[in-house]
């Protein structure tokens, strides 16, 4: 428009073209590729190197990320991000949050789909007395159609190769076992840990919104600490669900949905973890952010919401319903 002043734009920092992209994208590459092959190789066997080209992609996306993290960082301290390159960043996270959306609603859905179709069909009259002998459908699936056959030698006899591998059941299920049992019950702390986190990231956030950093620190802290909490609470239901009830990866489709849903989130868990971590040391040594300029923290806060959100629902589905 004729007339018109450059000085009514706002100046947009384009940063320098760079290769941490496409190394993120390798990264992520290698980490799936191992992570997928390795839970296949516990099936089906043979799956050398699978877990070091997992642990190779782990570090090379952590290392990735740490060196794009800091160079991001330095660019917003020396005044080079204009608020609508801020705006984009917020649009991205609120994208990448929503894919995270998407990848746990694919595996709710396997589960929806199993639960509620796959497994009546395989117990109704007629695949159950040509496929596995009987099989009864049951949620929480503690007889595998395996199991119901006689084992995988009575499965071979009759001729009804319809897997590989050996899938038995557990011996008891990860569900909710009673008010009487309640403080006993794993999930109901971590539920707790959990929840109340989001409580104390909160409470950083405002004090944060409000200088005051002490404040802001202590609390987050706190939440730091009930993350680590949760995980550890974790860890020992694992260690139960494979020593005391015989819940594996090869216990049917209850202990492989129960373990890629709690396992993802476990591993988003400590995703969010180490953001929290990285914003509490920067704000601890670096004295970073302001009552005004705190993307770093808000997005690792949305992430933990998150977070929290997709526990609430595994609680429902996986444990309680």
């Amino acid at each position: 428009m004729a007339g018109q002043n450059n000085s009514d734009y706002q100046t947009y920092y384009v940063p320098e073209q760079s290769s941490m992209a496409i190394l993120t994208a390798s990264s992520m590459a290698l980490l799936v590729i191992g992570v997928a092959s390795g839970m296949n190789s516990m099936t089906f066997g043979d799956g050398s190197g699978s877990w070091f080209l997992f642990f190779a992609g782990l570090i090379m996306l952590l290392g990735t990320l740490a060196v794009w993290f800091t160079t991001t960082i330095k660019e917003n301290l020396k005044g080079m991000n204009s608020e609508q390159l801020k705006r984009s960043y917020r649009i991205g996270m609120q994208w990448f949050i929503f894919s995270e959306v998407m990848f746990f609603a694919g595996f709710f859905g396997a589960l929806f789909y199993v639960r509620q179709f796959a497994g009546p069909w395989l117990s109704g009259e007629l695949e159950s007395s040509i496929l596995w002998g009987g099989f009864t459908f049951d949620w929480p699936l503690l007889t595998t159609p395996q199991d119901a056959l006689g084992g995988v030698d009575a499965q071979m006899k009759l001729g009804r190769v319809a897997n590989n591998g050996v899938f038995t059941g557990a011996h008891e299920s990860m569900a909710f076992p009673g008010w009487g049992e309640l403080t006993h019950w794993l999930p109901f702390w971590n539920t707790l840990f959990l929840v109340t986190s989001s409580v104390t990231l909160e409470f950083s956030h405002h004090a944060l919104k409000a200088n005051k950093r002490s404040a802001m620190n202590l609390w987050l802290a706190a939440t730091l600490a009930l993350a680590v909490l949760f995980v550890c609470c974790q860890y020992k239901e694992y260690h139960e669900a494979f020593v005391d009830y015989g819940l594996t990866l090869k216990s049917g489709i209850y202990g492989s949905t129960f373990f890629i849903l709690t396992g993802f989130h476990g591993f988003h868990v400590c995703m969010g973890a180490i953001m929290l971590l990285v914003q509490f040391i920067r704000s601890v040594k670096g004295k970073h952010f302001t009552p005004e300029d705190h993307f770093g923290f808000e997005a690792s806060s949305w992430y933990w919401h998150f977070v929290d959100v997709v526990w609430l629902f595994l609680m429902l589905v996986v444990y309680l319903y």
